[in-house]
């Protein structure tokens, strides 16, 4: 439906991953029980899913709760997508405001989460019920980062709009080691509830628009579209046609839109944008290698309407990312097909890249296949502590299993790096092998027998 500009180049195989970006504003309301359509479950093989949820409910007695347990919306998503092999890997709340990031088992170690962000722009820019939360990652060694945000409402605040979303974007350049500029990141995902509304058409008109489904009449007239022809920023942003209703301000739990007294004039206030880096031309006589392929394209970009628990309906976009993977070969390799077990202990073996920065703090995770997030395991091993032998990059470590039961069930081991903060090696699936025991042969030699 619209094309990115593209970077190719020739020789390397290519990768086209599958992102779902979701965002949603649940006026404080509790999960549905039902996310097939939302999440769509049942058309799109994703390799990605990117949720941004704004005014959670953050009551003191709620925030205390989330803080002891999971909170019930990331819970519910965790259930539904980690039998279908997704894990969250990243997220960041800041009041209502949530962002998660969930992908396929087999990606993780070409995922790099860099850093998560902050930003609040509520009450003089120390309240967080208004702002942005970011992550920022490299995917097959491109910087993307992600926004989720929530900006000023009312149609007469568009320039405090404009304003909070400049102020969102200069806060993602803080200073750290070795990252670029935001701007000069290869792929910005930014969406929320931004509130921008429709202009001097009155409400009778946008209605009848609305009911005839001549969405085309109000276009000129949304504060997003008029300030992107005014601001070269702004601009470089691009989204999807506005093919669906507009996304505010219902009644809950109906299809209707506002019938109380104030009589709301609806607007798309839920918006889903992206920035493909801009890149200029290398210097002459520059002799260098081809620029890597990355393009992006959106499939599909829709809002939801069977959901009606909020005033706001979701709206969601499913693209196609196309790289050349700057990273092929994951830093670790670990290797299920030389495990081997002895009493209560199992030898893991592994292989590291030559490059790899190690620590004593690196650990390895021991998980059910199905498992949520990267905390999820059922043991783990400090690498430093339990290593048994090492010898030209190839390791072992043994890993205690006392606790596990002994029955069928698919384990996965994961690599996590204390110096990277991210999952640098993950496992096929695998069955724990049978308890060894040693039993002295005529040599005098241990041997492990199953």
């Amino acid at each position: 439906m619209a094309a990115a500009n593209s970077r190719k180049a020739t020789g390397l195989k290519g990768k086209k991953l599958s992102i779902h970006v979701v965002t949603w504003n649940v006026a404080s309301a509790a999960p549905p029980l039902d996310l097939k359509d939302l999440l769509q479950l049942n058309k799109e093989d994703l390799d990605i899913y990117v949720i941004g949820l704004q005014e959670m409910n953050s009551g003191i007695i709620s925030r205390l709760s989330d803080a002891a347990f999971e909170d019930p919306w990331s819970s519910i998503f965790m259930n539904v997508l980690s039998p279908l092999s997704f894990i969250k890997v990243s997220h960041v709340r800041m009041q209502g405001i949530l962002l998660l990031f969930f992908a396929k088992y087999h990606h993780l170690p070409y995922i790099r989460i860099l850093f998560t962000n902050s930003t609040p722009t509520g009450l003089f820019g120390y309240w967080g019920n208004k702002g942005g939360v970011s992550i920022s990652l490299k995917l097959y060694g491109y910087y993307v980062t992600i926004i989720n945000c929530h900006l000023p409402p009312h149609i007469c605040n568009n320039d405090k709009r404009l304003e909070h979303f400049d102020r969102i974007l200069e806060t993602q350049n803080s200073e750290r080691h070795g990252i670029p500029n935001i701007l000069d990141h290869d792929l910005i995902l930014w969406f929320g509830d931004m509130n921008f509304r429709i202009e001097d058409f009155g409400l009778h008109f946008v209605q009848e628009s609305i009911k005839n489904r001549c969405y085309s009449n109000l276009w000129a007239k949304d504060q997003l579209s008029i300030a992107k022809r005014h601001d070269v920023l702004l601009r470089e942003f691009q989204e999807g046609p506005l093919l669906f209703p507009p996304t505010y301000k219902f009644d809950k739990n109906s299809n209707n839109y506002d019938t109380s007294e104030k009589k709301r004039k609806p607007a798309w206030t839920d918006r889903i944008l992206w920035r493909l880096k801009r890149h200029s031309q290398d210097a002459p006589h520059t002799l260098s290698l081809p620029a890597p392929h990355f393009s992006l394209s959106l499939k599909l970009y829709v809002s939801h309407m069977t959901y009606s628990i909020s005033d706001h309906k979701p709206v969601t976009g499913t693209f196609d990312l196309e790289l050349k993977p700057l990273v092929y070969t994951p830093p670790i390799t670990l290797m299920p097909e030389s495990l081997w077990t002895m009493e209560n202990d199992m030898v893991v073996s592994y292989f590291s890249a030559p490059d790899f920065p190690s620590s004593p703090w690196d650990w390895i995770g021991l998980y059910k296949v199905g498992m949520r997030h990267i905390n999820d395991y059922v043991s783990y091993v400090w690498v430093g502590d339990n290593q048994i032998s090492v010898s030209d990059n190839l390791h072992q470590v043994y890993i205690n299993i006392s606790s596990i039961p002994k029955n069928a069930d698919q384990f996965l081991l994961c690599y996590y790096s204390n110096n990277l903060h991210s999952v640098v090696g993950i496992s096929t699936s695998f069955q724990i092998p049978s308890r060894c025991f040693l039993r002295e042969e005529p040599l005098g030699e241990a041997q492990p027998q199953i």
